[in-house]
C-alpha cells in the first residue's frame, strides 16, 4: 500500500513544520510508564527478581496475537502502513465511532505527550489530578506550559470543579480514568461535568489505559458526540502488550490532526497485528479481568488484615500505605528481589504495587512480611 503526504493529510507546510520542529529539537519527552518505572530503583535487576512496579500485564499477549504477530516477523522488511489502518478500522467499528475519529499510535504514551504539546504553551495549563500519571507534567516543561495539579477527593476521583476553578486558562485537563496510580474511577457525572463547564477552547483528555480491568462507562460515546475529548487507549495494560508498544487516540478529526504535528507514524507491524487481533478476541478481556481481579483482591486482604491501608483499586495496581517514607520500602524489598513502583510527592508514605501473578504476589507478601517484621 502506497500512502502519499496527501492521503494523510499532510501539505508541504507542515511537512515543513515538522521537519524545523524536529531539526530544534521539539521531539517527544521519552517519559512513559516504563521510562519513570526505572526511577523506582537503581542498578541492575537481578534475572529471577519479582517485577511489579510499571503496571505491566505477566501474562503476556493472548496466544491469537502470539501466532498472527509470528508470521509478521517474516514481513519485517515492509512498511506495511495498513495494518495501522485496519487496526484504527476495527477500533472505530466496535466504539462505534467512524474511522476518521480513530488514529493508531505506538502506545497511548505517544498522544498524551503530542496533546500536551498541541494544546497547552505558556498562557494555557496543564491540568491533572494528584496523585496523578506524570508523563503529561513532563511534556508541559517543553510547552512551557504552567501545570496545575488538583488533589482528589475524599473518595480518591478527580475533583473536576476545583479543575475548573483553579485553572480558568487551561489548555489540557488531563483525567486518567481508572487513575494512575491510585487505580481508582472517576463517576462518568463529573467527567460529564467537566466537558460541559471547561473554559471555552480546552480540551478533556480521558485517558482510558486501564479501563479495561473495570465495567465502567466508557468514554467514547462523547467522541461521537463531537465533543471537546480525546480519549486514550492502549493495548499495554489487559492486552499484555507494554514491549510492543500498540495504542490509540479516539477523538474528533479537527483534534487528531492537531497532533500530527509533532512526530511520525511508523508504526511497529508487528504490533498493529497483533493489537488487531487480541480486539477479535471476545473471552480476553473478561477473562483477564477476574484473573487481575482475584490476586488484586487477595493482596490486598492479606495487607489489610495486618493493619496497613490500601486505597481501594479497580485496576492493575494499587496503593499501599507503608506507615513510613515509601523509598524505604522500596529499597528493602528491593534488597529481597521484589522491585515495587514508586512514591508520588502528594502521598509520599504510599507505594504503588503492580498486580502480577499469583507465584509473584506470594513472594511479594514474603518479602514484605519480612521488611516491616
Amino acid at each position: 500500500m502506497t500512502t502519499t503526504l496527501d492521503s494523510r493529510r499532510y501539505s508541504r507546510r507542515s511537512f515543513g513544520r515538522i521537519s524545523a520542529l524536529l531539526g530544534a529539537g521539539a521531539v517527544l519527552p521519552a517519559y512513559n510508564e516504563a521510562a519513570l518505572a526505572q526511577m523506582s530503583f537503581a542498578g541492575d535487576v537481578p534475572a529471577d527478581a519479582v517485577m511489579i512496579n510499571a503496571n505491566e500485564n505477566p501474562l503476556g499477549p493472548c496466544a491469537e496475537a502470539k501466532e498472527v504477530m509470528r508470521t509478521f516477523l517474516e514481513k519485517g522488511g515492509r512498511y506495511l502502513h495498513g495494518e495501522s489502518i485496519k487496526l484504527a478500522n476495527l477500533l472505530a467499528e466496535q466504539e462505534g465511532l467512524s474511522p476518521e475519529n480513530v488514529q493508531a499510535y505506538a502506545g497511548s504514551s505517544d498522544p498524551l505527550h503530542r496533546s500536551v504539546l498541541a494544546f497547552t504553551s505558556p498562557s494555557k495549563s496543564f491540568v491533572m489530578g494528584e496523585p496523578g500519571y506524570e508523563a503529561g507534567q513532563h511534556a508541559a516543561q517543553r510547552s512551557g506550559a504552567k501545570v496545575v495539579a488538583i488533589p482528589l477527593t475524599s473518595t480518591y476521583a478527580h475533583d473536576v470543579r476545583e479543575m475548573v476553578k483553579r485553572a480558568p486558562d487551561a489548555g489540557l485537563f488531563y483525567v486518567c480514568n481508572p487513575n494512575n496510580p491510585s487505580g481508582t474511577l472517576t463517576p462518568r457525572a463529573d467527567i460529564e461535568w467537566l466537558v460541559a463547564n471547561k473554559p471555552a477552547g480546552s480540551v478533556v483528555m480521558i485517558d482510558e489505559a486501564y479501563i479495561h480491568f473495570t465495567d465502567a462507562p466508557r468514554s467514547t460515546d462523547m467522541v461521537a458526540a463531537g465533543k471537546d475529548v480525546i480519549v486514550l487507549r492502549t493495548f499495554s495494560k489487559i492486552y499484555g502488550m507494554a514491549g510492543l508498544r500498540a495504542g490509540a487516540a479516539l477523538a474528533r478529526r479537527d483534534l487528531l490532526d492537531k497532533l500530527r504535528f509533532y512526530g511520525a507514524f511508523f508504526l511497529p507491524t508487528t504490533a498493529m497485528s497483533g493489537a488487531r487481533t487480541s480486539l477479535t478476541v471476545s473471552n480476553l478481556v473478561p477473562e483477564r479481568r477476574k484473573y487481575m481481579e482475584a490476586i488484586r483482591n487477595d493482596t490486598v486482604e492479606w495487607l489489610e488484615k495486618r493493619g496497613y491501608k490500601v486505597v481501594p483499586s479497580v485496576s492493575n495496581k494499587f496503593m499501599v500505605d507503608v506507615k513510613r517514607p515509601g523509598r524505604e520500602i522500596i529499597r528493602a524489598l528491593a534488597a529481597e528481589k521484589v522491585i515495587v513502583g514508586r512514591t508520588w510527592p502528594a502521598w509520599p508514605t504510599h507505594v504503588r504495587v503492580s498486580v502480577g501473578t499469583r507465584e509473584e504476589m506470594d513472594k511479594f507478601k514474603a518479602a514484605f512480611a519480612k521488611v516491616t517484621a
